[in-house]
């Protein structure tokens, strides 16, 4: 399975770049994005393009050290912060639009996260339908049906009338998941999903993201599970501030790549 995957990674590669010239635009394109907080270079002119609107949808792995930018770069690409130099554009358009759209959905790191706030997992679903419901915020039969269904599918259902901090590390990843499902976001950005949560957590987030992109969906997500990766993505971005490789997960794993990451030494 991961072979085919590997398989499938090259050739949507190879497939964006033949798309791109027939006319396609890219789901998500960075370009020379710079970055700074404060004194620190965050990210330093990273450029990427992944998944296109003519292609077929893929699940791309960020790879990197603490440090190296992963959040920064999702931040920015959801528009969340200005960069100093460089642009980002989700299916042809700025960030802000793509969000207006109800394109992008976003699942951050936990520390981002009010836990204490007094929302339900239900609530917390539910904003994912925000941008259908007006200024009234009034939750119609096709908003209901949506958020039933994303809780089903991430297996919340039992749950959907407790606060969102009362959860596990798991299950709250898999409400944020479901906020995304019922978005119904064709470009979905996870940022270390799988941090700390339950082997249960892990298979059903893994199973969903691999079912989005078979839906046609682009999938970003940035993990240090180096050993599923290649059972989790198609394609694979390592990046230290730029993106030093972007390929298929087994050639990003090799040794003397993941070196260049790390600051590993590759044995003779």
């Amino acid at each position: 399975m991961a072979r085919d995957r590997a398989a499938r990674g090259e050739q949507a590669a190879s497939g964006d770049r033949a798309a791109s010239g027939a006319g396609a635009v890219p789901a998500i394109e960075v370009r020379d994005l710079t970055v700074h907080h404060g004194e620190v270079l965050a990210l330093d002119a990273a450029s990427l393009t992944v998944g296109s609107t003519r292609g077929r949808g893929t699940v791309c792995g960020l790879v990197g050290m603490n440090g190296s930018g992963k959040s920064t770069l999702f931040k920015a690409i959801m528009g969340m912060l200005r960069p100093d130099h460089g642009t980002v554009l989700l299916d042809g358009a700025p960030p802000a639009r793509a969000r207006r759209a109800q394109a992008v959905g976003y699942v951050p790191q936990s520390e981002d996260v009010d836990w204490a706030f007094p929302l339900s997992v239900r609530d917390v679903v539910m904003t994912g339908r925000y941008g259908f419901q007006g200024f009234t915020r009034r939750p119609r039969a096709a908003d209901r049906a949506a958020v039933d269904q994303a809780l089903e599918r991430v297996e919340l259902t039992d749950l959907a009338d407790r606060q969102i901090g009362a959860l596990s590390g798991g299950q709250r990843k898999r409400a944020f998941v479901a906020r995304g499902l019922a978005q119904g976001a064709t470009i979905l950005l996870l940022d270390e999903p799988f941090a700390g949560v339950d082997k249960r957590s892990e298979t059903t987030i893994t199973a969903l993201l691999r079912e989005l992109a078979d839906d046609g969906a682009t999938v970003l997500v940035s993990t240090h599970d180096l050993h599923g990766l290649p059972a989790l993505a198609d394609e694979a971005i390592l990046l230290m501030r730029r993106v030093l490789l972007h390929a298929t997960p087994e050639e990003v794993l090799r040794p003397e790549n993941l070196a260049l990451a790390f600051g590993l030494e590759v044995a003779p």
